[in-house]
């Protein structure tokens, strides 16, 4: 639960989840340059993509009163098999959600359940500028790690990247596989 918010609960999502997920993000795609995509997914390509999360990393949801108003994920970093301890992690909210909570909620279930799994690091990308993903990322415990300088075109321009990666876990010295 968070905070003020009587009946907010974050869980897995299903694949009954993926119409609200991609209801949700449709707009970062076409009106920001927060993500890279250029067509937003359907509710059946989001589906995929929850599928794939959940198989090795995790796809929570944020429900408020039953409707799913955000949404947490991580992925693959690389696909190299010595990167396999660390992930990629991304947060979305309905746009009426942001800074109350929800990200917050969703990042620290995320973490626990990429932790129990056995991933050791996440790192996540952020298109500049973006204040306030920098801070909510700030705040969960990210640390800069660079920028990647004019990556990405979108919206009629070249587009800044900024790393930012936080601890998961311990760092053994000889880790066993994510689960």
């Amino acid at each position: 639960m968070i905070m003020g918010a009587s009946a907010t609960d974050v869980r897995d999502a299903t694949p009954a989840d993926a119409a609200a997920c991609a209801a949700i993000y449709a707009p970062y795609v076409t009106g920001t340059t927060i993500t890279f995509e250029l067509e937003p997914p359907t509710g059946e390509q989001m589906a995929g993509r929850i599928a794939t999360a959940q198989r090795a990393h995790a796809w929570l949801v944020l429900e408020d009163d039953g409707v799913v108003v955000g949404y947490a994920y991580a992925g693959p970093y690389k696909e190299r098999a010595a990167y396999r301890w660390s992930c990629e992690a991304s947060v979305y909210l309905d746009g009426g959600r942001r800074r109350r909570g929800g990200g917050r909620a969703l990042y620290e279930a995320l973490f626990a359940r990429l932790s129990e799994r056995g991933f050791r690091t996440a790192v996540a990308g952020i298109t500049l500028p973006n204040e306030p993903s920098i801070g909510l990322h700030t705040a969960m415990g990210f640390e800069l790690i660079g920028t990647y300088r004019r990556i990405g075109f979108k919206q009629g321009r070249w587009r800044d990247v900024l790393w930012m990666q936080r601890s998961l876990g311990p760092y053994d010295d000889e880790p066993g596989p994510p689960a």
